[in-house]
């Protein structure tokens, strides 16, 4: 018998496309397009090259000008360029013309998304609430999806059968949705009990932007081996560990990541997730200091906590990955007068201010719990 042949699987190569409006400046639209890229390695392809064109606002026939579309065509051409891959959400209709202009297949940021958190949902709740959004997201755009026929009928006489799919479709999706939704519901309830059923303990949620250290924190503190790799996303299963520092027990939780741009079905179809942050008692919002544009990301995540209902909680702000920049004296004084003190900057793969960080997390933990249960005082 002859050997088996494996093949490998090329990567896609894209080209990556914005506009940079008067609210977003040059400088900005490049910063984006940057995690635009990582997203697209993320999810498997290759970014081959960027466009992107100043406008007031993108057009809502086709997002791009003409010009600038006949352009990036050309270059795809050129090149053999399988993916246009767009920095915003776009309609059915600026997809389906850009899909014209450009004679291959467009991409959005929130497909984009979609696409990494389908890849790496594992357990039954993570793969309800992606494929929950992927069809909410799926739903307005239906008719962009029966463009083929349109190709094959050839117009009068013929248009029935497209349109008959159409709606066929839209009523196997809408009821789809309601089975999910159904069974979210369900797996809520469960959760809910379960969060019940944890009895007194302080609660403490990881949050922050994705890929800034949340896991690899969560398995320093916890000792447990939660799954950390440097990409978007990695973690979308909420874990749960029960975790002892000194002489005191806290339950500590990792959450999904946040990330400018999320979509709004994402948002809806983790609610179930994100209650794990609506109920903690203490926020560690982990921020990646080596991050260019640290700052920026941290005005995601406390717009999102504010969305949740979660802006005035307790929060420490943990600085991570101090072992991958120059560090500089006075960023920390700046921070640390901003939040009090109540800051910590740290290496979680180095352990580096380890203990110190400990320290802090457990006079916090502590002071909670002696307000919330002050007859218990005993135990300090």
């Amino acid at each position: 018998m002859g050997d088996f042949v494996t093949y490998e699987k090329i990567p896609e190569r894209a080209v990556l496309i914005a506009v940079a409006s008067k609210k977003q400046t040059r400088e900005r639209t490049d910063e984006y397009l940057d995690e635009l890229a990582f997203l697209l390695e993320t999810a498997g392809g290759v970014p081959v090259a960027r466009f992107v064109q100043a406008m007031d606002h993108p057009s809502s026939v086709s997002y791009l000008g003409s010009g600038k579309l006949e352009e990036i065509h050309q270059y795809i051409k050129a090149e053999n360029i399988e993916i246009a891959v767009i920095d915003d959400e776009l309609s059915a209709t600026q997809a389906r013309n850009m899909e014209q202009a450009l004679e291959c297949r467009v991409l959005d940021r929130t497909s984009l998304i979609l696409d990494i958190f389908a890849s790496n949902a594992h357990t039954a709740h993570a793969k309800a609430q992606v494929e929950l959004a992927q069809y909410q997201y799926l739903l307005p755009r239906l008719t962009r999806m029966w463009t083929h026929l349109e190709r094959q009928r050839g117009g009068i006489g013929m248009r029935g059968p497209g349109e008959t799919q159409i709606e066929t479709d839209r009523r196997l999706i809408l009821d789809r949705i309601s089975v999910l939704k159904e069974k979210l519901r369900e797996i809520d309830m469960q959760k809910t009990v379960q969060r019940k059923n944890r009895g007194k303990l302080v609660r403490v949620a990881l949050v922050g932007y994705t890929n800034v250290g949340k896991s690899t924190i969560m398995n320093l503190l916890s000792k447990s081996e939660v799954y950390t790799e440097n990409k978007l996303f990695a973690t979308l299963d909420t874990t749960v560990r029960k975790v002892v520092v000194e002489n005191l027990p806290f339950l500590l939780s990792d959450t999904v990541g946040f990330i400018r741009k999320l979509p709004h079905h994402l948002v809806e179809s983790f609610k179930s997730t994100l209650d794990e942050v609506r109920e903690s008692d203490i926020l560690l919002h982990v921020v990646d200091i080596s991050h260019p544009d640290f700052e920026s990301q941290i005005e995601v995540v406390n717009q999102t906590l504010a969305e949740l209902g979660c802006a005035d909680k307790k929060t420490i702000m943990v600085f991570n990955k101090i072992d991958a920049i120059t560090f500089s004296d006075e960023l920390k004084q700046t921070w640390m007068a901003k939040m009090n003190d109540n800051c910590i900057f740290i290496s979680a793969k180095n352990r580096d201010n380890y203990q110190e960080f400990r320290d802090l997390l457990y006079k916090e933990i502590r002071d909670m719990h002696a307000i919330r249960y002050p007859y218990d005082n005993f135990l300090y």
